[in-house]
C-alpha cells in the first residue's frame, strides 16, 4: 500500500479530484496549507502600499490507495494539476505499513 501526498495549486483541487476519481480513488484527504520552493513567495500591493508574500497558498492531497492503484494515481494527478509553470507542485509517495478502518477494525486493503 502507499500513501500519495500531493502539494498543487489550489484552482487545480477540481481537477485532480476528477482525475483520481475517474482513476478509482473512493477517499482522499485534503488540507489548505502554504509553502514555498522555487517559486520563492512573490509580491503584491496592497491600498498602495507592497509587501511580499514568502508562502504561497497551496492544497495538500493525500490518498491512501493499493500498489497497484499507485502509478495510476499519480499519473493522474501530474496530468492534471500540470500547468507547466514554477510552483505546480510535487507529489511524494510513502509505503504503508498498516492501514486500520477504526469503525469496523477492517485492516490494510480493505481498509483503504
Amino acid at each position: 500500500m502507499k500513501l500519495i501526498t500531493a502539494i498543487i495549486k489550489p484552482f487545480k483541487l477540481d481537477d485532480v479530484r476528477k482525475a483520481i476519481s475517474d482513476v478509482g480513488v473512493l477517499g482522499v484527504t485534503v488540507t489548505d496549507v502554504r509553502g514555498f520552493g522555487r517559486q520563492r513567495g512573490h509580491t503584491e500591493i496592497y491600498r498602495g502600499a507592497e509587501y511580499a508574500v514568502e508562502f504561497v497558498p497551496k492544497v495538500k492531497i493525500e490518498i491512501a490507495v493499493v500498489d497497484a492503484l499507485a502509478d495510476q494515481v499519480i499519473e493522474a494527478i501530474t496530468n492534471s494539476a500540470k500547468t507547466g509553470k514554477v510552483g505546480d507542485g510535487k507529489i511524494f509517495v510513502f509505503d504503508l505499513a498498516h492501514v486500520i478502518r477504526i469503525r469496523t477494525n477492517e485492516r490494510d486493503a480493505q481498509a483503504i
